[in-house]
C-alpha cells in the first residue's frame, strides 16, 4: 500500500466517513500532523499497522503460492521423465521373433538422474560416476554389456537369445541362427522369419532351392545329401546314406536269413507258404523291365521296389558270394543271369538290392502276401484290397521288429529287445510311411484294411475278403 495515500485521503477537503473505532471521530479537516489528536494519531497508527499486517499477508500467500508451484513442476517433471523412460523403454523390447533369432536392440546413453538404478548384468548399483547404458529394458555398467560367444564389449547394436544372453549382432546369427542341413549355409529369411522346408519326419532343414536344384536323396530313408558329406552311389544311378548303408542287404545270399525269418513270420500267422519261391535282389533296370512284362499285379510307381512275378523269365540277380567294391563313391555290383521256371502260381520275388535290413523285409513281407493270395485262391481283387492287405502284413511285420518285446511278443527272448536306436528309427520312419501314403491304393487300401484287422482279427477280414471281395466295414 502506498502511504501517501493515507494521509493524502485524511488531508483532502473532502469528509472522512471511515467506520473506524465505531466512527468516533468527528468529519474536519486538518493541514498537518501536528494539528491531530491523540486519539486521530492512534487511529493512523492502528490503520498503518493494519496495511502492514495485511502486505505481509500477501506476501505469504505469494512466497506459498511460489513454493506450491515449484514443488508441483518438479513432480510433473519427475513425472514427464519417468513416461518418457517407460515410452524409450518400450520401444526397445519386443517379444522374440520366430527361429530365435534374437533381439537386435540399439544401445543408448543413460541420464544422470537414473543413478539410483541397478546394473542388470552384476545387480550392482550404479553410481554416477561410472558410464552406463540403457539396454533390454534395463541399465547396464558399461563393462557388464558383453557378448557371450566372442567375451568383447558390445558397442552397437545387442541381440538376446531366450536365456537373456547377450551378443553381438553378428555373434548371434553365426551361433544361434538356423541353418541349412544341406549346404550349411543360413537360411533364407522372409518377411523377418527363416524361410525353409522340412522332411516330415526327419526334420531336416534344408532351403527351398534344394527343391529345384537336383540335391541327391537317400533312396531308402529320403534324407537328402548334405555338401559336406557323400552319399554311396549304386551301380544303378541310387544314393544310399552312410547310415542306411550300414545295415544294408546287397546281394541274394545275404537275404536268405531274413527270406527264412519272413516265411516263419507268416507261419506264426497260420499262414504259411509251403512253396519255396526265390528271393532275388535285381538292379533298379532288372526290377522295371520285369514289371513291364508282368500280367499280374499293381504297381506303387514311380516308387516300386519290390514285385511279385507270376511269368517265366530270365532276371539278372545280384550274384551270390560276390563281393562289391566301391571305387570313387560309386557301389559296382556283379550280375549273373537266372531263369524262372514257372511250377505254381508264383515264379519269383524280386527286391531292390542295397536297402536296410528292416526296409527289405518289410517290402518282402509285402511281396510275400501277394504270393500267399495267390497260392490260397484269393483271385481278382481289388487293387484297394490286394495292396491294403498287403500293406497290412508289412506294417505288422515292422511294428514286431521295432517293438520285439511288445504286446503279443512274450515268447521273444530279453536279448532280442535290444534294439539298436539307428536301426529301431529306421524302423519307425518305414512304418510312419507306410501309415502316411497319400495314394488312394496303397495308402487309404492299409488304412482301411488296418481298421478292419483290428475290429474283425485277420482271419475275420481275410474270409470277409474270400466271400466278397472287400474288406469288412
Amino acid at each position: 500500500m502506498d502511504w501517501s495515500d493515507i494521509f493524502e485521503g485524511l488531508n483532502q477537503s473532502s469528509q472522512y466517513k471511515g467506520n473506524l473505532r465505531g466512527n468516533r471521530f468527528p468529519n474536519q479537516r486538518h493541514d498537518s500532523m501536528d494539528e491531530l489528536t491523540a486519539d486521530e494519531k492512534e487511529e493512523i497508527d492502528y490503520v498503518m499497522a493494519l496495511s502492514l499486517a495485511e502486505e505481509d499477508s500477501r506476501k505469504g500467500e505469494s512466497k506459498a503460492r511460489e513454493a506450491n508451484k515449484q514443488q508441483l513442476t518438479r513432480a510433473q517433471l519427475k513425472e514427464d521423465e519417468q513416461l518418457a523412460w517407460a515410452i524409450q523403454e518400450s520401444l526397445y523390447i519386443h517379444s522374440p521373433p520366430p527361429y530365435d533369432q534374437g533381439n537386435a536392440i540399439q544401445i543408448s546413453p543413460l541420464p544422470s538422474t537414473s543413478s539410483d538404478r541397478f546394473c542388470k548384468g552384476c545387480k550392482n548399483q550404479i553410481g554416477q560416476e561410472g558410464q552406463s547404458l540403457r539396454c533390454m529394458g534395463g541399465v547396464w555398467h558399461r563393462d557388464c554389456l558383453k557378448c557371450q560367444a566372442c567375451n568383447l564389449l558390445i558397442t552397437d547394436k545387442v541381440s538376446m537369445s531366450s536365456e537373456d544372453r547377450l551378443f553381438h549382432e553378428s555373434c548371434y546369427k553365426e551361433h544361434h541362427h538356423p541353418k541349412c542341413d544341406v549346404c550349411k549355409n543360413f537360411l533364407p529369411r522372409s518377411t523377418g522369419a527363416a524361410e525353409y522346408r522340412a522332411h516330415h519326419f526327419w526334420m531336416q532343414k534344408y532351403c527351398p532351392s534344394h527343391e529345384q536344384d537336383n540335391t541327391p536323396r537317400c533312396c531308402s530313408c529320403e534324407r537328402m545329401e548334405p555338401r559336406d558329406m557323400q552319399y554311396m552311389i549304386l551301380d544303378d544311378g541310387r544314393r544310399l546314406c552312410l547310415e542306411c548303408l550300414s545295415s544294408a542287404i546287397m546281394d541274394s545270399e545275404e537275404s536268405k536269413p531274413l527270406y527264412d525269418e519272413i516265411r516263419e513270420f507268416y507261419k506264426d500267422l497260420d499262414m504259411e507258404v509251403k512253396q519255396h519261391i526265390p528271393l532275388l535282389l535285381v538292379e533298379r533296370q532288372a526290377l522295371n523291365k520285369a514289371m513291364e512284362g508282368e500280367k499280374n499285379g499293381h504297381h506303387h510307381l514311380p516308387e516300386t521296389r519290390g514285385i511279385c512275378l507270376s511269368e517265366e523269365r530270365i532276371v539278372p540277380t545280384i550274384a551270390k558270394n560276390q563281393r562289391f567294391r566301391i571305387s570313387s563313391g560309386i557301389i559296382e555290383m556283379m550280375t549273373e543271369p537266372q531263369k524262372l521256371v514257372r511250377s505254381c502260381d508264383v515264379t519269383a520275388i524280386l527286391i531292390l538290392y542295397g536297402f536296410p535290413r528292416l526296409l527289405t523285409g518289410s517290402i518282402l513281407a509285402h511281396e510275400m502276401m501277394h504270393a500267399w493270395l495267390r497260392l490260397a485262391g484269393y483271385s481278382k481283387l481289388s487293387p484297394e484290397v490286394e495292396e491294403g492287405i498287403c500293406q497290412v502284413m508289412a506294417h505288422t511285420w515292422l511294428e514286431g521288429k521295432i517293438d520285439p518285446c511288445g504286446l503279443g511278443n512274450e515268447h521273444v527272448a530279453s536279448s532280442s529287445c535290444a534294439q539298436p536306436s539307428l536301426e529301431k528309427q529306421l524302423g519307425e520312419f518305414f512304418k510312419h510311411r507306410i501309415e502316411e501314403d497319400t495314394s488312394p491304393v496303397y495308402g487309404e487300401g492299409f488304412r482301411v484294411g488296418r481298421r478292419a484287422v483290428q475290429n474283425f482279427g485277420l482271419n475275420g477280414t481275410l474270409n470277409h475278403i474270400r466271400m466278397t471281395g472287400s474288406f469288412p466295414l
